[in-house]
């Protein structure tokens, strides 16, 4: 998503802001290809039952209530059902980060100030002090969120967050008794691989071989084939940890 314009509503007070996205996507983009020529794949709009290719002004959505039958919408109902909340950041209510659950978290943006603005630096100040985060409605990209903004590093972060019924946990399983060797043993495994989370240290090393690879297939090389690491299977729960510990 391009860096858009937007604004917090807090109270009657109207922040200016802007959205910055900070994940970018990393993955390889590829195009699918006629095998017989190497020339790109088309896609068509097909209908069966006409037997013709459609154009998309003669597309509508429809929604199968039961089968075989269907309710249809134009662009122009749909536009009509949208959220009045396309221009704006409606702040709902502030809540303790802690009553947040981890799992509910979608996508992150960082918003600034176009330019110097009091009422920006006051929001700022305020969620740092309160050591709240805002729960607020937007549009974004034609869709409705609910969002969270908090302080972060003298900026306002914004997360777009799941909705109650997007979100299925399921039901934990009764716990298994353990000993207290095996706890023990299982507790210097964690010891031994401790450290601290540095992310430059975590690179996608599957996107790192395709990038390889393809500059190997540019210059005419061949691709070896990976031979897979068969790994030991262990049933007895102590001499696995045991032997963990010994690699």
């Amino acid at each position: 998503m391009a860096n858009i314009n937007s604004a917090i509503s807090f109270g009657l007070v109207n922040i200016p802001i802007v959205y910055n996205p900070i994940i970018k996507n990393n993955d390889t983009s590829f195009n699918q290809l006629h095998k017989k020529c190497l020339n790109r794949i088309h896609y068509q709009k097909y209908c069966q039952h006409c037997k013709k290719v459609v154009k998309e002004i003669e597309l509508v959505k429809g929604y199968e209530y039961e089968k075989g039958h269907f309710v249809t919408f134009s662009k122009e109902e749909l536009t009509n059902l949208q959220i009045d909340a396309k221009d704006s950041i409606e702040i709902v209510c502030f809540v303790p980060e802690s009553e947040i659950k981890p799992y509910y978290y979608e996508k992150s943006y960082i918003l600034t100030s176009p330019k110097k603005s009091k009422a920006y630096s006051l929001f700022l100040e305020v969620l740092k002090k309160s050591k709240k985060i805002a729960v607020a409605k937007t549009v974004l990209n034609s869709k409705f969120y609910y969002v969270l903004l908090r302080y972060f590093q003298n900026s306002i972060l914004m997360t777009t967050i799941y909705f109650e019924e997007e979100v299925n946990i399921p039901e934990p399983l009764a716990a298994v008794k353990f000993s207290k060797e095996e706890l023990n043993l299982a507790m210097k495994l964690v010891d031994q691989l401790s450290g601290h989370f540095k992310p430059e240290d975590y690179h996608d090393d599957y996107q790192d071989q395709i990038k390889k690879a393809i500059v190997k297939k540019i210059e005419g090389k061949p691709i070896g084939k990976k031979t897979k690491r068969k790994k030991a299977t262990i049933n007895n729960l102590i001499t696995s940890l045991q032997k963990s510990l010994e690699q």
